[in-house]
């Protein structure tokens, strides 16, 4: 009887053990990637704050989409002006620096050119302006969203005007603004910024606007606003970076000179 009982137990202890080895291996939880370092604390701090944006919405498209479908379209008369671009456009209040005017404000800070592209149809082409200014650079030189060669800059640079083209936007191209060391807040932000590579790209931005095929104007906000050191004037910037309201009275006529230039169809 005995024999018996150990007969069946041992059966159902192999049958267990044979099905336990049929089984799929389980694979070993995957580390999770760490973010490469940039050589600056604050950047590395600001990337991995911003893994949430970068893996579910990259472009940050539900900033404006409420915005896009409530707007009215333009009075008679009017012209559209959409500004694009990065926290030098999103803290900049049009309302009050532009009154009256229909001007559309769609700077998201942070940003850069990758992620300007995936929400430029959003954002500027499905709005229907006639003109679009274009702020952008900065925060893709100081690697906001990844290391950035001048080159994939220029040719993000490249692609927004193309697609502005293509719907028969007339695009107005900010110089990349000049920033400063004077402070101690602005260290970090002018650590990550070569003044160098914003020469480079504002040469490039230049040399592209004047070609016949680009169809596009230059507006030089950097001769205005840099000192005789190549930095921003100490003055128009209280963090070294971001235009302060007199930073911004500067940019003002120079912006409407330049719309009302596209507008009249100027070269």
């Amino acid at each position: 009887m005995k024999s018996n009982i150990y007969c069946r137990t041992f059966s159902l202890l192999f049958l267990a053990v044979s099905a336990l080895a049929q089984q799929p291996a389980q694979p070993a939880p995957q580390a999770q990637p760490s973010i490469p370092s940039s050589g600056f604390p604050g950047l590395d701090q600001y990337r991995a704050s911003r893994i949430a944006v970068f893996t579910n919405d990259f472009g940050q498209l539900a900033r404006y989409r409420d915005a896009n479908a409530a707007l009215q379209a333009p009075a008679p008369g009017e012209s559209c002006v959409v500004f694009f671009g990065d926290s030098i456009t999103d803290i900049w209040h049009l309302d009050e620096y532009f009154p009256g005017k229909p001007y559309i404000n769609r700077g998201i800070g942070g940003q850069t050119t990758p992620q300007m592209l995936v929400r430029f149809r959003q954002d500027v082409i499905d709005l229907h302006p006639k003109v679009v200014i274009i702020l952008a650079g900065t925060n893709d030189i100081a690697g906001n969203t990844g290391p950035m060669r001048l080159e994939d800059i220029e040719a993000n640079y490249a692609s927004l005007a193309e697609l502005a083209r293509a719907h028969e936007i007339k695009v107005i191209y900010s110089s990349v603004l000049p920033v400063h060391n004077y402070m101690p807040r602005s260290q970090d932000a002018f650590a990550q910024r070569s003044p160098e590579k914003i020469l480079d790209l504002n040469r490039w931005l230049r040399d592209y606007c004047a070609s016949a095929s680009s169809a596009c104007l230059y507006l030089d906000y950097f001769s205005a606003m840099v000192d005789d050191k190549g930095l921003m004037k100490k003055d128009l910037a209280d963090d070294g970076l971001h235009p302060n309201a007199a930073g911004y009275k500067i940019m003002v006529p120079l912006a409407e000179a330049a719309i009302e230039k596209v507008l009249a169809g100027k070269p």
